[in-house]
């Protein structure tokens, strides 16, 4: 497995334990994080505001069904399930493109939407 490939499978780690610090650690400095139709982040700082965010509880049930990398670019295919503080869980399914920088995620852009 590559560098880029494991650093991948730390983040995502790092999000099924909700563990801030393993996933800080797989990004670089300067970082961006864009969900289109939900936000745009740039930076560690903002980037932290969104491991969990509001509503939602406990750790996410992340299932990594493919991962493909060429060129210093990794895509993760997938499901999540996610507790919500109301008691019910979301489920979607994602589709991750990372970009790589020295072993490190630089770019990431999560297109998601709610499984059926």
């Amino acid at each position: 497995m590559t560098q880029n490939k494991k650093t991948v499978e730390a983040y995502m780690e790092g999000f099924r334990r909700t563990d801030r610090e393993q996933i800080l650690s797989c990004l670089t400095d300067d970082v961006e994080w864009v969900v289109p139709g939900a936000f745009h982040v740039k930076g560690k700082d903002e980037f932290a505001t969104h491991i969990v965010d509001e509503g939602f509880v406990g750790h996410p049930a992340i299932t990594v069904l493919r991962l493909v990398e060429a060129d210093n670019v990794v895509v993760a295919e997938g499901a999540v399930r996610a507790p919500q503080q109301d008691g019910t869980d979301l489920e979607l399914v994602f589709c991750d493109v990372f970009d790589m920088r020295g072993g490190k995620i630089r770019r990431l852009i999560s297109y998601l939407m709610k499984a059926t």
